[in-house]
């Protein structure tokens, strides 16, 4: 996923790559995402327990105050169709738009 995002209140964008390196079903709507994610001078790879929802064919990624070791605590709500990705996410420091297109 490589794209950017936007932060509420402040002007310009910010470039973010997330890697999904494994993703695998826990059980019901959650599964296991392994990702490396690139934004500003953060880099790490975490494993990220994530709730996949669906809307008709489109799948949703849902997190709720989600704790990531390394990254903080993160709320968003992303879909994804066609090869893109958008969505909104809000951490403990404010919050923002995200889009981009899905690269293999």
């Amino acid at each position: 996923m490589v794209g950017q995002s936007s932060r509420t209140g402040k002007p310009g964008v910010f470039d973010e790559q997330y890697k999904l390196e494994k993703v695998s079903k826990l059980t019901g709507e959650t599964w296991l995402f392994t990702a490396r994610v690139k934004y500003g001078q953060r880099d790490v790879t975490v494993p990220i327990p994530i709730t996949v929802r669906w809307a008709g064919d489109t799948p949703i990624i849902t997190l709720t105050d989600l704790s990531i070791p390394g990254l903080g605590t993160y709320t968003a709500r992303v879909l994804i169709y066609r090869g893109e990705y958008a969505g909104t996410w809000s951490g403990k420091k404010g919050g923002g738009q995200m889009w981009g297109r899905i690269v293999k």
